[in-house]
């Protein structure tokens, strides 16, 4: 089995909710497989920057700002999915390469 097999579980793991991202983490602590931690570092990021973007977007009482906000980010969520089922290693668009800088240690 290559690396991207094995790794794979696990990085689909890591995009289902928050807890999955972190439950990711400790299934490879052990192994360290590259695959997977490159998408639990592009999971992690999405989710930090929804809850931290999410909170001051609410405030917006306008539907089209929150309309966006959801729609990008469930976009950068479905990019990153879609990676971890085809076995790809592509940064989501915008902030992937940001993310995988800010969490190199996962």
């Amino acid at each position: 089995m290559n690396e991207i097999e094995q790794g794979k579980q696990t990085a689909i793991v890591s995009y289902l909710t928050i807890i999955g991202s972190i439950i990711a983490i400790f299934m490879n602590s052990e192994t360290k497989n590259s695959f997977a931690s490159f998408h639990i570092r592009q999971a992690l990021g999405i989710f930090i920057t929804f809850f931290l973007l999410g909170y001051p977007i609410g405030y917006f009482d306008n539907w089209m700002v929150t309309a966006s906000f959801w729609t990008f980010i469930f976009i950068l969520w479905l990019f990153g999915f879609m990676n971890a089922l085809n076995g790809e290693q592509k940064p989501v668009p915008f902030l992937g390469e940001l993310y995988q800088k800010i969490f190199k240690s996962f």
